[in-house]
């Protein structure tokens, strides 16, 4: 015959006992650590869209420039019209070729791509913004492609 154990209602000696369910004190912290990266960016959002609000609103001089000894290339490139992005292609064209557009609707995420023919050759692209450091690009071969983007 067992004794009780002395607290009463324990287990006998010699019985295993499961070890304690561990307890968590506190409060947790994911919650707050989930707010505060809504917060961030919806603070981040609202900044973009501020930036963006100020960028359109000022005149910008967009110059693109393509050269290479490529014949017959196609040439597409956007401009910003009524604050959108619009897409115009030119071609097949021989080098060099230029184009300059004030606007005043001006985006980041421009594009200017030109591609050689069957006959290949070598296409640099060049787009300046308001006379900064341009973006640039080369390619050479058949149905190669020079792309400038992120302005």
């Amino acid at each position: 015959m067992s004794t009780p154990h002395p607290g009463g209602g324990g287990p006998a000696h010699g019985q295993w006992v499961p070890p304690p369910a561990h307890v968590r004190k506190g409060r947790r912290k994911w919650p707050w650590v989930l707010l505060a990266v809504v917060l961030l960016l919806a603070g981040g959002c609202a900044a973009l869209v501020v930036g963006l609000a100020e960028e359109t609103d000022k005149t910008v001089r967009v110059r693109y420039e393509v050269t290479g000894s490529a014949k017959g290339v196609a040439i597409a490139y956007t401009t910003w019209q009524g604050g959108a992005l619009v897409t115009q292609k030119e071609g097949p064209r021989d080098l060099p070729w230029r184009k300059e557009l004030t606007t005043k609707d001006f985006v980041k995420g421009g594009l200017l791509a030109v591609t050689t023919g069957k006959g290949g050759g070598t296409v640099s692209c060049s787009v300046t913004v308001n006379d900064r450091r341009p973006w640039t690009a080369t390619a050479s071969g058949p149905d190669a492609t020079a792309t400038c983007t992120g302005f």
